[in-house]
């Protein structure tokens, strides 16, 4: 008797579900051999100095093509030094320091990321570490670089200024347990079905 694909995944469903449950225990299991991390947010203010008769629209946008060049300066050498030499934060720059001069600015980038929130003139900035304080530290620290020295990046027509004060995520957030254990269940059952309708 044919039994179409459809109704050979229906009556294997809990061979798949149970397919599913263990690959996205596997893949929860294995993402927490990877060191967990925690994410502090900051937000910057980039207030563009405008010119009599310049639209609120056309500053705005100013603001914004500003803050993409800032998230590309964030993750250059220059900065990381800048924010090195910020007063009144504690940070493990061993983290860092310890590392060649490649893997050091991989591990910069990946540590202090910076995004535009578009329509607004805000920058967030995101810092990750194993140790909340750290990260809460280092998306303080580099907020408040960019206030006092970020003009030497975009000129001085350019106000910075901090409108949110870093604060860290209850929960580690990388890797995404949650995630990987959702994409595990999807795989489990992917293959479980090509198995069910090639019996």
């Amino acid at each position: 008797m044919f039994h179409s694909p459809l109704s050979r995944i229906l009556q294997g469903s809990k061979i798949l579900v149970a397919l599913g449950l263990v690959t996205a225990i596997l893949a929860a299991g294995v993402t927490l051999l990877f060191p967990l991390e925690y994410r502090a947010d900051a937000g910057v203010l980039i207030i563009s100095q405008s010119r009599y008769g310049v639209d609120p629209y056309t500053v705005v946008k100013s603001a914004e093509r500003i803050a993409d060049n800032i998230v590309q300066v964030m993750g250059t050498d220059d900065f990381y030094e800048k924010v090195k030499q910020q007063d009144g934060y504690t940070i493990n720059w061993n983290v860092f320091d310890t590392l060649d001069a490649r893997k050091k600015r991989n591990a910069w980038q990946k540590g202090v990321q910076g995004s535009v929130v578009y329509g607004t003139g805000v920058l967030n900035i995101s810092a990750y570490s194993t140790d909340p304080e750290q990260a809460k530290d280092l998306a303080g620290a580099a907020a408040d670089t960019l206030v006092s020295k970020g003009w030497q990046y975009v000129g001085g027509d350019v106000t910075l200024q901090v409108v949110n004060h870093p604060v860290v995520t209850k929960w580690p957030v990388r890797p995404n347990i949650f995630t990987n254990a959702v994409l595990g269940f999807a795989v489990g059952v992917l293959l479980g079905a090509l198995v069910v309708t090639r019996r």
